[in-house]
């Protein structure tokens, strides 16, 4: 058996409260998680009488390090320290649970749930095989007409892995949730049942909502109308994704496609690429306001898409089709053939039947 991992009682260099991810990690990145979930899995290890000399090492964390509770580490170090420490100790639940679960058993999870016709069936069926697991925490989804919440209930002290269990255990299903229906799913609220830790800022990062410490159980809430969103993965996708599953855990969830591809195949797929803004909203379950400020960002706007999509459209059904102008303009979105004629010539500085006789032989 290895020496059990001995860190120095006091610091012996002051620690920058923040750093960046070490040069061989790639590019730099914020470090913004705290040193206590470092400490939680070095716990993990202590345990099981192991060192955690070499899962920190492959996350470039000196162990000297470890100590400063003001330090912080980058999210790409924390999914090595935690990829490296979970295959060495064969648990997926790092030391939290009574017994171990061994390497495998959260992507068995995530495979009983990915032929759910919808989100809320997939976490009802998570939280259930979850609760099949382990005896030590228990899951619910529970939700009203405009709320859902997935609370997690302790059932027996988790002592000083309560803190990094809950946590962890939270943003696993909500990354996972998020990847189903590739979407960042909003959050209204996240809760802990213990009070604000020193890192507390940290937690409004990892899940983008208003935290409330010292509350009667952990629970994440969002608008109960995720439930029916039917899931957009499958198998082959959910195998990729279980090669690096922790980036789910340990980030924010961005989506495969960029909201601009979305509104684009949305306005497509409209009969007449007729959405408003607050249907398209409701429809990508974005704010009106929000929707324009991220196309805003992304250089664009909806009036600019949507006149790319209509012109994408009716040089299509010029090209490839008969129909006559007034046809085409209706299936455009627009409301007469003349309107469709002042807007085809803004588009290509000719009218639409020049337009159709200049590209056929």
């Amino acid at each position: 058996m290895e020496v059990p991992y001995a860190p120095p009682a006091r610091p012996t260099a002051p620690v920058p409260a923040a750093h960046v991810v070490p040069a061989g990690l790639g590019a730099p990145h914020p470090a913004l998680t705290p040193m206590a979930f470092v400490q939680a899995v070095v716990q993990a290890y202590q345990q099981r009488g192991l060192s955690p000399a070499s899962a920190l090492a492959a996350a470039q964390i000196a162990p000297t390090a470890v100590q400063h509770r003001h330090a912080r580490i980058t999210a790409l170090q924390m999914e090595l320290l935690c990829a490296h420490a979970m295959r060495e100790l064969d648990d997926e639940a790092l030391g939290w649970f009574s017994r171990r679960l061994p390497w495998g058993s959260y992507g068995m999870l995530a495979r009983a749930s990915i032929s759910s016709p919808n989100l809320g069936l997939a976490m009802a069926r998570w939280c259930r095989h979850h609760n099949l697991l382990t005896e030590d925490i228990e899951l619910h989804l529970r939700h009203d007409a405009q709320v859902a919440r997935i609370e997690l209930h302790t059932l027996r002290p988790l002592g000083p892995m309560q803190e990094f269990c809950l946590l962890s255990v939270l943003r696993n299903l909500h990354g996972l949730a998020c990847w189903w229906v590739d979407h960042p799913i909003p959050l209204l609220q996240a809760s802990f049942p213990f009070p604000a830790p020193a890192h507390a800022a940290v937690y409004e990062v990892l899940f983008q909502a208003p935290v409330v410490f010292a509350a009667p159980v952990a629970s994440l809430s969002f608008a109960a109308a995720w439930l029916t969103t039917p899931l957009v993965r499958d198998e082959a996708a959910l195998t990729t994704m279980l090669q690096r599953a922790l980036p789910i855990q340990v980030r924010p969830y961005r989506p495969s496609q960029s909201l601009v591809q979305r509104v684009r195949q949305a306005l497509a797929a409209h009969p007449y690429c007729g959405h408003t803004a607050e249907s398209l909203a409701e429809l990508l379950h974005l704010a009106p306001r929000s929707l324009h400020r991220q196309l805003q960002q992304a250089g664009t706007s909806l009036q600019q898409l949507k006149d790319e999509v209509r012109r994408q459209k009716a040089c299509a059904l010029l090209l490839r089709t008969d129909m006559p102008l007034k046809r085409i303009a209706q299936a455009c979105g627009f409301a007469s053939e003349k309107s469709f004629g002042r807007a085809f010539v803004h588009w290509l500085g000719m009218p639409p039947q020049q337009f159709r006789a200049a590209q056929r032989p």
